[in-house]
């Protein structure tokens, strides 16, 4: 008798326990550690933009909606057809790395929803693309400015994007093509150029190093013109006294005759 009457109540429970199975995938949700959410309440203030939520297990009425964003760093890889200065068909393959500013997720959903990737940061680094490098020619891009065209590129791009909630880490320009005739011909213009510098730099090591001997040869010449200019027929005879007399006290067997040498100078005869 006692198990009838609990029947109905076992019952309930197990509907409720199927019910809630049901629902529980509309209640709670889970944000991954390089994510973040926003809350849009149907019947309530709509889309709460400051409240963006953290990573974990969260609750909500299963009749409001969480859309999630990706925040950790991001690329995108595009491929290209521009028009240089001088109107010449180039081909550049660019990657642009970017993420979402974590707390503006809501204000990035609200203008852009989900697609902002495609709606916002393609078009923009397209357009951007193409308005720098019309500045340029194309030897400009593919040799001599290439850093620049990039760092500009970078900076215009940059501060859309940043307007927007959307930071850009970085652009590279990973390739540019160019027609066969043209890139031929740069690359051989700037062959003859490096080669103009090496000789350049050949001929300024050959002047450098003449112009060290002629100082040196000025150099040693004045001091020969000293040391010249100091000698005299007085000193030379004391000088040749004093090694007479330094000779002299050597133990090696000798004859000394003085006043038979050149100019009266002492002569020193030995046999050691």
């Amino acid at each position: 008798m006692n198990n009838r009457r609990l029947l109905p109540f076992i019952i309930l429970g197990v509907i409720a326990l199927f019910v809630l199975m049901g629902i529980s995938s509309s209640i709670f949700y889970t944000i991954n550690a390089t994510q973040r959410a926003v809350v849009f309440y149907k019947f309530g203030q709509g889309l709460d933009k400051d409240d963006v939520i953290q990573p974990g297990v969260h609750m909500k009425s299963p009749w409001n909606d969480v859309f999630v964003y990706d925040v950790q760093e991001t690329s995108q890889d595009e491929n290209m057809d521009v028009l240089d200065k001088s109107g010449l068909s180039i081909k550049v393959d660019v990657t642009v790395r970017f993420k979402p500013i974590a707390d503006k997720i809501g204000y990035i959903y609200e203008k852009f929803n989900l697609a902002y990737v495609n709606v916002l940061v393609v078009p923009e680094v397209r357009s951007t693309v193409r308005q720098v490098m019309g500045r340029y020619t194309a030897e400009e891009i593919y040799s001599t400015k290439r850093a620049e065209v990039e760092a500009t590129i970078k900076s215009e791009s940059e501060k859309i994007l940043l307007a927007n909630n959307v930071d850009m880490v970085a652009l590279l320009i990973r390739s540019i093509h160019l027609p066969d005739q043209i890139r031929i011909a740069i690359e051989n213009k700037l062959q003859q150029q490096q080669e103009a510098l090496a000789y350049q730099f050949r001929l300024d090591k050959e002047k450098s190093e003449a112009e060290r001997k002629r100082i040196a040869a000025e150099g040693e010449a004045r001091a020969n013109n000293i040391v010249n200019s100091s000698l005299s027929d007085k000193l030379l005879k004391m000088r040749g006294i004093e090694a007479t007399l330094e000779l002299s006290k050597s133990p090696n067997a000798k004859v000394v005759v003085v006043g038979s040498g050149k100019d009266g100078m002492p002569l020193i005869l030995g046999n050691n």
